[in-house]
């Protein structure tokens, strides 16, 4: 007969776990074409100020779009950090639990159940958990949860993979 599992823990919404979340579950990407938008605004908006007989107030409107954009990029992570420390659900508390039936999490603000026949794939990080589900993704830190409960979950990247 097989046992019924189940595991609850609750965390914090703070910094720490933002960017622990930010850091493991977004592929930051380190190359120049990702400030080729940015490159090309401000060449245009400067070709545009040289060139043509159109109003310094437009091109320089759109170098600095160029260079915001520029910014917007080199500060992703903290402005990402910062967005979510500025929301509602910051600062509160979620409960998870793990069972038999899948994943949920449970705050004041959301509820959410991910079963395991919804998801495709578990990848372990470094500090947790990225769940690749049928309604997206999801991190999960491994902070808080016992040896047992890893476990469990690892069990389920088999399954994943068969499924797929």
């Amino acid at each position: 007969m097989k046992t019924s599992f189940s595991n609850t823990t609750t965390f914090i919404l703070d910094k720490a776990y933002f960017s622990e979340c930010y850091a493991e579950s977004v592929n930051i990407e380190q190359s120049f074409k990702i400030y080729l938008k940015a490159c090309v605004l401000s060449v245009f908006g400067l070709s545009v100020l040289l060139f043509s007989e159109v109003s310094a107030y437009i091109a320089w409107f759109i170098v600095v779009l160029g260079v915001l954009d520029a910014v917007s990029v080199y500060y992703q992570k903290p402005w990402w950090v910062l967005r979510q420390m500025l929301s509602k659900a910051s600062h509160s508390e979620v409960t998870l639990l793990i069972n038999d039936q899948g994943i949920e999490s449970r705050s004041f603000y959301l509820d959410s159940k991910i079963l395991w026949s919804d998801i495709s794939k578990i990848q372990q990080t470094k500090f947790g958990f990225l769940i690749v589900h049928s309604a997206g993704r999801s991190y999960f830190s491994a902070m808080g949860l016992s040896t047992e409960t890893k476990e469990f979950i690892l069990s389920h990247v088999i399954s994943c993979k068969v499924s797929s």
